[in-house]
Parts: structure tokens; C-alpha cells; sequence
């Protein structure tokens, strides 16, 4: 990647080609290459595998480190000419930060969480390739991150030349549905990888000895960034009640089993009131879904589309989630579809 067309970077975590003209400053950190201009316009070439944590805070009583042409500790590295202008802003942040979404989106949320990224950070996405369908679908992802994606050859300014764009923030609900196996779950982890603080609600039952779910479990959970916080419950409400920040809630369908669960419409001959305790577990979730705080995003399963259920407390479940699904509809500011992977926004 060149810079100012005065020095070229390698990979990210590497250092330049070539030592860097008068003016420049090249830092090799555990975030990836940072570059400091001229001007003070910081860049950085981000790791994929950026560390969440914020880098410790200087010591104090430490004398100023003599001026090298390189110089550093452990875990970095810098290349100076003469020192680029100071800047106000704490010394890991950064105006621009390039990263390889198609190696790790995640890495936004980590710099986001370390404090590299910041709300008035560049954040420029690369990386698209046979893995995205399309340019189209690779820009909508980076919206999504409040990134933007920039096309090859482009030239692009440090510090930028406008705002970053804009990502959703909480209060904010999103609603997705689909049927099995419809890539739905991944679109809801995919939306909030660039979050620095996420909760994820899982709302599944505890996979005992069955073994096909539990290793479904075992995937959700490799796929979900280090950082993000793991709430497994089956009370939802008190989740959304307390949340801050982003929430994952996956999903109103093992919700809703398991509320039929502890108010008996599994079984053949549910209570007396069984429904009305059901009626009153919806409400309270609605009304919290209303409230809440933060940006939600939630999956949940389109199953009345397929066979009908051969059972009395099945027609149930699907009746049921068929109307919290409208109900959570009715008050969310987004609603999409998800089929073979594909995501439609709903009007």
C-alpha cells in the first residue's frame, strides 16, 4: 500500500519497504502498521487479529525515549525520520484505519473497544472477494460497520475529507426471520462485528446429551468475537431490561418454546390459564423490546411457511411465534427476510 506516494507498507504488523522520508513516523503495533504524516494525519494498516484491550497507559515517571532510526519494545517497532507533528488525540488513535474485512470484520469492534477507532475514525473496508456475491452486497457489510468501501485505485485523504458514515445505534431494533439453515443467525452476528461492547442472548436450552445440538451450540460460540459478553437465559426480558450498548438475541423461537415449556402447552392437556400466562410472557417481552436501550438485533424462525404440524401443541407454537414475530415486527425499525444466505429488507 503506498502512502503519499513517499513510502510504501507491507502486510499489516510489518514495517516499510523502505525507511520513510523526512516528515514520517512508521510504528509497528499489536493493532498493525500506524503511520503518522506531516501534518499529524495518523493511519493505521490493521491486524486481523487486533487485540480488544486498549494498550496500557504510559508510565509517567519513564523518561522520553531517545530518537533511533528504529526503535521499540517487544510488541513494537518504529521507523522515524524526524517526528511528525503532535497531535491532541491520545497517542493510539487514529484518523483512517484500513481494514481486511474479508480476513476479520471483527477487528473493527476490537479497535472499536481498544479505543483505536473512534467516532471521528475513517474505518476504509478491503478485502472483497469471491466470498461476497457481489460489490453491491460488500458495501451494504460495510455500512453496516460504519465503514466505507473504497475502490481500487482511489485516493483518499488522512486525516478524511468527510464524517464516516453512519452505523446504527441504540435505540435501535432489528428483527430477522427465516426458516432453518437460511443463513439468518450469521446476518445477526455479521451486523454487530463492528460493535465494541455486545451481549449475546442465548435463549436455547442447555444441550444435555444431544449431541447434534450441541455441537450446533458449539459453532454459535466459535464464531462470536472474544469481547462479546454470553448471557445464556431463558428470561429474555430481564436481558433487554439491563441491556446497554448492542445485543445479539438469538432466538425469539427456543424463547418461545421454552415460555410453552414452564406454562405447560407441551403437553397434551395444557393447565387451565396455561395461555393467558403465555399472553402476559409476550407482552412483557414486548414491552421491553419497545423500551430497550440498545441496538437489538434478533433472530427469530418463519415457520409457517412449511408443513403443517401434525400436532395440537405444535399448531400452537407456530400460531404463536407467527403473531410475536408481527408483534416484534410492528415495533422494530428494521425487518429482514434471510434465504439461502440472502438477506431482504422488508418494507
Amino acid at each position: 500500500m503506498a502512502v503519499d506516494d513517499a513510502l510504501t507498507l507491507r502486510e499489516p504488523g510489518a514495517g516499510p519497504v523502505s525507511a520513510p522520508p523526512p516528515g514520517y513516523a512508521v510504528q509497528v503495533t499489536p493493532y498493525g502498521t500506524r503511520v503518522e504524516g506531516p501534518g499529524g494525519g495518523r493511519l493505521l494498516l490493521a491486524r486481523s487479529d487486533a487485540p480488544a484491550d486498549p494498550p496500557p497507559p504510559p508510565d509517567i515517571g519513564a523518561p522520553p525515549p531517545a530518537s533511533a532510526d528504529r526503535g521499540g519494545g517487544a510488541d513494537a517497532e518504529t521507523w522515524t525520520a524526524h517526528a511528525a507533528s503532535a497531535s491532541t488525540a491520545p497517542a493510539h488513535q487514529v484518523d483512517v484505519a484500513i481494514v481486511d474485512v474479508g480476513e476479520s470484520a471483527a477487528a473493527i469492534g476490537a479497535l472499536r473497544r481498544a479505543g483505536v477507532v473512534t467516532t471521528t475514525t475513517a474505518v476504509l473496508a478491503v478485502g472483497g472477494d469471491h466470498r461476497v456475491h457481489s460489490p453491491a452486497e460488500f458495501e451494504r457489510r460495510a455500512r453496516l460497520w460504519g465503514a466505507s468501501a473504497p475502490v481500487d485505485g482511489q485516493e483518499l485523504w488522512c486525516p478524511p475529507a468527510a464524517w464516516p458514515p453512519e452505523r446504527a445505534r441504540g435505540p435501535h431494533r432489528v428483527l430477522i426471520t427465516g426458516g432453518a439453515r437460511s443463513g439468518k443467525s450469521a446476518e445477526a452476528e455479521r451486523r454487530l462485528l463492528g460493535e465494541p461492547d455486545v451481549t449475546y442472548l442465548a435463549t436455547g436450552p442447555d444441550p444435555g446429551g444431544d449431541q447434534a445440538w450441541a455441537r450446533r451450540v458449539a459453532l454459535h460460540r466459535s464464531r462470536r468475537p472474544s469481547w462479546w459478553k454470553t448471557e445464556e437465559t431463558s428470561d429474555a426480558a430481564a436481558v433487554l431490561r439491563e441491556a446497554r450498548g448492542a445485543v445479539l438475541f438469538d432466538c425469539v423461537g427456543t424463547w418461545l418454546a421454552g415460555a410453552m415449556e414452564s406454562c405447560g402447552l407441551w403437553e397434551e392437556r395444557p393447565p387451565a390459564g396455561a395461555e393467558e400466562e403465555l399472553s402476559a410472557r409476550v407482552a412483557e417481552l414486548l414491552e421491553v423490546w419497545r423500551r430497550c436501550p440498545a441496538y437489538v438485533v434478533a433472530v427469530t424462525n418463519e415457520v409457517g411457511s412449511g408443513v403443517v404440524p401434525a400436532t395440537v401443541s405444535g399448531g400452537l407454537f407456530r400460531d404463536w411465534l407467527g403473531r410475536v414475530n408481527q408483534l416484534l415486527g410492528a415495533q422494530s425499525e428494521e425487518v429482514l427476510l434471510a434465504t439461502a444466505g440472502r438477506v431482504v429488507e422488508l418494507p
